[in-house]
């Protein structure tokens, strides 16, 4: 599915531990890092997309997680020219997505990576929250700290401010954040 402006409807789910860590997960067979993620079916509403994707992608249930928050409405990024399938149509240029701020209430042991015929992830650990923004792969990097800005008011009323501090850290590639400063928090 594909809006009439080239952008297909997707959900984002940002997982955190207690302490303020962030689920981060390696693609399979590649080296790409990144938040677990999937495109919506038309019947699905954001809400029941991501706990689709959230079981398929990481093996969670509902009853293993708490919504925290999400993001008002679409955030969108475009693809690079080189990853734009110019033979499929209707020609999708770019995702829009709605994000999820997730707290984990199940065990850590609970995440399977496995749960589908062909796995998204072959591997994940915990990050410090605003190690993502710093390391996705760089055409996302905006709308990883967009969705993390609006979060993180929710995220830093579970962990505390010293686990998510204000300040967004500088990211290579973008140019000023609206709240501006360096990173002030552990590094992962």
């Amino acid at each position: 599915m594909v809006d009439p402006d080239g952008y297909r409807p997707n959900v984002g789910i940002v997982l955190m531990h207690d302490d303020g860590r962030l689920f981060w997960a390696r693609r399979v067979n590649r080296d790409g890092w990144q938040f677990p993620q999937g495109g919506m079916n038309t019947d699905e509403t954001p809400l029941e997309a991501m706990y689709r994707e959230l079981r398929e992608e990481v093996g969670l249930a509902p009853d293993q997680v708490q919504v925290l928050g999400s993001t008002p409405g679409w955030l969108r990024y475009r693809l690079p020219q080189r990853c734009i399938r110019r033979g499929n149509r209707p020609v999708c240029i770019g995702q829009k997505q709605v994000w999820f701020l997730l707290r984990l209430t199940g065990r850590e042991d609970d995440v399977r990576l496995d749960l589908t015929e062909k796995p998204e992830f072959d591997s994940w650990r915990w990050v410090d929250f605003w190690y993502p923004a710093q390391h996705v792969v760089s055409f996302k990097r905006d709308v990883y700290v967009r969705a993390l800005e609006h979060l993180a008011p929710h995220a830093r009323a579970v962990a505390g401010e010293g686990a998510v501090p204000a300040a967004v850290p500088e990211v290579a590639g973008l140019k000023a954040f609206p709240q501006g400063g360096r990173f002030r928090g552990r590094r992962a």
